[in-house]
């Protein structure tokens, strides 16, 4: 009888009464104020207020019951589809809406409503994974910024390959101490891409220089970072250089000289497809023929895989050795070793090993001028 009369009532009363009434069910259920004969009346009341004309009694409706983890789920999840305003309510506080709820409003909703899901207090795992696979840039900015949202290295990795080339996303991800190693590098290589198609960069150095001084950039870059990179992160990292024609000798010879073995030996796994364990153990055997037969199977030419071994074993002696304090770096000493041979591939690889060097010293140059402006300022 109460809901009859509930009924006719609404027939004629204006939209602020029925959006009073509405908040007073709404909180009159969330609170429990009702017996359960009570409770099924209100949940008959509240559906038939859904369908509502008035925003404003809709909207009463999904303040009065967002916070509450009771309310009927066929609720909420129409009100989290209702306008903007409404559905930001509903989808922003509701403990009722589970992961699958989420995950599928993401799918099926529009942009409007995958930024209502990243916005919400607590986005777990899985709802961020979706809105990093399908959201467009403006949802996934949303989703970085929340501090709530819990991103997985694979969903950071997949943001920076669908996204990397957005200026505001790329920020957003290099500031995440939590963004894996291999994720950082394809940031810094689609930055790299960036600068070298810039117009103004390509008038004032010319488009050779600024296309050599962003491989070599990068090339610094994913040395660096794998430094600090684990092998899982290492091996991916390794794995897109080589998709992207990145890992070439030039680099490879680079992570000799500036001590990054473990670099060269995952770049030797990927290239030659022979286990990590046994990759290892021929590399640091120190011999010359089965280090050359390895780096054969990784692609290497003939002669050239047997001046890469000539380096393999030189670089090991000089991590080995003590210098006291020279001057000369690993790159300097291996570029002298090689002049000595005046044909083919030793003496390009030779050239190389110089401007290595060369590279080298004028960075010493910098750092050295750095630390003079520091000291008298």
């Amino acid at each position: 009888m109460i809901i009859q009369a509930f009924l006719r009532w609404v027939e004629t009363a204006k939209a602020s009464e029925r959006a009073s009434a509405a908040s007073a069910l709404g909180r009159a259920f969330a609170e429990a104020d009702v017996n359960g004969i009570d409770r099924q009346a209100v949940e008959m009341a509240m559906t038939f207020l859904l369908d509502d004309p008035s925003p404003k009694v809709r909207r009463s409706l999904a303040e009065a019951l967002a916070d509450c983890p009771i309310v009927p789920r066929s609720i909420i999840k129409t009100l989290a589809q209702d306008q903007p305003e409404i559905a930001y309510i509903a989808i922003s506080r509701s403990p009722v809406l589970n992961d699958d709820d989420l995950v599928d409003m993401a799918a099926d909703g529009g942009a409007e409503m995958r930024a209502l899901i990243a916005s919400r207090s607590a986005v777990s795992c899985a709802v961020a994974a979706a809105i990093a696979e399908i959201g467009g840039e403006e949802e996934v900015l949303i989703l970085l910024e929340n501090p709530g949202a819990r991103l997985s290295p694979g969903s950071l990795r997949r943001i920076a390959d669908r996204l990397g080339d957005s200026v505001a996303a790329r920020g957003l991800l290099l500031e995440r101490h939590d963004l894996p190693s291999d994720a950082r590098q394809n940031l810094a290589e689609k930055a790299g891409a960036a600068l070298a198609a810039s117009d103004l960069v390509r008038a004032v150095i010319g488009e050779d220089r600024a296309q050599r001084v962003v491989r070599e950039t990068c090339d610094a870059a994913a040395l660096t970072l794998s430094s600090a990179s684990a092998r899982e992160e290492l091996q991916r990292m390794v794995a897109a250089l080589r998709k992207t024609g990145r890992l070439t000798p030039a680099l490879l010879l680079t992570a000799l000289c500036s001590g990054r073995t473990e670099f060269f030996s995952a770049a030797i796994v990927d290239l030659s497809g022979v286990p990590e364990k046994r990759v290892r153990s021929i590399l640091s055997g120190g011999r010359f023929h089965s280090i050359r037969a390895l780096l054969e199977t990784a692609g290497l030419g003939r002669e050239v895989s047997g001046m890469f071994s000539e380096a393999v074993l030189f670089c090991q002696c000089e991590a080995d050795a003590d210098h006291d304090g020279a001057s000369l770096s690993v790159a300097a000493r291996l570029s002298d070793r090689l002049r000595r041979r005046s044909f083919g591939a030793y003496h390009a690889v030779a050239e190389l090993a110089e401007r290595l060097a060369f590279a080298e010293q004028r960075q010493r140059a910098r750092n050295y001028a750095l630390l003079l402006s520091r000291q008298a300022a």
